[in-house]
C-alpha cells in the first residue's frame, strides 16, 4: 500500500532532477500536476531536512542532503553492474563502462577492463562533456531540454572529429533515439571508437554503458549486430535491477 505524501514528495524530487536539478513551482506543478499548496508544504519539509535547496532566483534545486544517499546508491548500481558489463567485454573483447548524467556532466561508474593488452580506460568518477562521448550522445537523447544542456556546456573541441555545431549534434541525437545506441567515431580521442546503449528505469535512460576500444578492432564488428547484443544486456541489466 502506498504513502501518499511519500509519492508525492518523491514526484517533487523526480521532478527537479527531470529539470535538469533546479525548477520553479509552476514547472514543478507543470510536471507532478500536484497543487501550487501541496508543493509548497512538500518543499518546506524537504528544505528543512536539506534534501532540497531555495536559489536566489526563488527557484528550488536538490539539496546536499541527497549526495549521501546518491553516493551509497551509486557504489550499489556499480556493483549490481559489473557482471552485465563482464558480459559486454566478452560479446566484444573490448573495455566496458556505465555512465550516468549528473547535471551537465557524464559521470562515469563503473567499469570491466579488456583482458587485451592494448585497452581503453575511463578512470571511474572521471567527469566529461556529453558532446563528445557516445554514454554523453545517448544520455541527452532521453533529455527534451538537450538544446539547453548544450547552450551550457559548449561544444568545445576534443579531437578533428568532435561534432562542434550545436545543430549537427541535436541532429546525430535524433539519430540516435531512431537506432536506439550512439556512436563516438574518435570524437573524445583520437583512434578511439566507442558504441553505447541505454539503460531504461520506469521508460526513462537512467544510464548508459559502452564498449570502446581502438578504432579499427571495434570497426571488426557488425555495428548493428554489436548494438543489438550490447541492448539485450543493457536491458537485462534494467529490469534486473530498476524494474525496466
Amino acid at each position: 500500500m502506498s504513502v501518499q505524501s511519500v509519492e508525492r514528495a518523491l514526484d517533487v524530487l523526480e521532478a527537479l532532477a527531470g529539470q535538469g536539478g533546479a525548477a520553479g513551482l509552476s514547472e514543478i506543478a507543470a510536471r507532478t500536476g500536484l497543487p501550487y499548496g501541496t508543493i509548497h508544504r512538500l518543499l518546506q519539509t524537504l528544505l528543512a531536512r536539506g534534501y532540497v535547496r531555495q536559489e536566489t532566483d526563488r527557484r528550488y534545486a536538490l539539496g546536499g542532503a541527497l549526495l549521501r544517499i546518491g553516493g551509497a546508491a551509486e557504489r550499489m548500481v556499480a556493483a549490481w553492474a559489473e557482471p552485465y558489463l563482464a558480459k559486454m567485454v566478452e560479446l566484444s573483447g573490448e573495455t566496458a563502462n556505465m555512465a550516468v548524467l549528473e547535471g551537465d556532466f557524464v559521470v562515469y561508474v563503473a567499469q570491466v577492463p579488456s583482458p587485451r593488452r592494448l585497452r581503453m580506460f575511463a578512470e571511474v568518477g572521471r567527469r566529461v562533456l556529453p558532446h563528445s562521448t557516445a554514454v554523453g550522445k545517448v544520455l541527452l537523447a532521453d533529455r527534451p531540454d538537450a538544446g539547453a544542456v548544450l547552450g551550457r556546456t559548449g561544444l568545445p573541441r576534443r579531437t578533428d572529429r568532435t561534432i562542434v555545431e550545436t545543430d549537427e549534434l541535436l541532429a546525430e541525437i535524433g539519430r540516435v533515439r531512431e537506432r536506439g545506441y550512439a556512436l563516438d567515431l574518435g570524437e573524445e580521442e583520437s583512434g578511439v571508437h566507442c558504441l553505447a546503449v541505454p539503460v531504461y528505469s520506469g521508460g526513462r535512460v537512467l544510464a548508459a554503458m559502452s564498449v570502446s576500444g581502438p578504432a579499427e578492432r571495434i570497426d571488426a564488428h557488425d555495428r548493428e549486430e554489436l548494438a543489438a547484443s550490447l541492448r539485450a544486456v543493457a536491458d537485462d541489466f534494467g529490469v534486473s535491477v530498476f524494474g525496466g
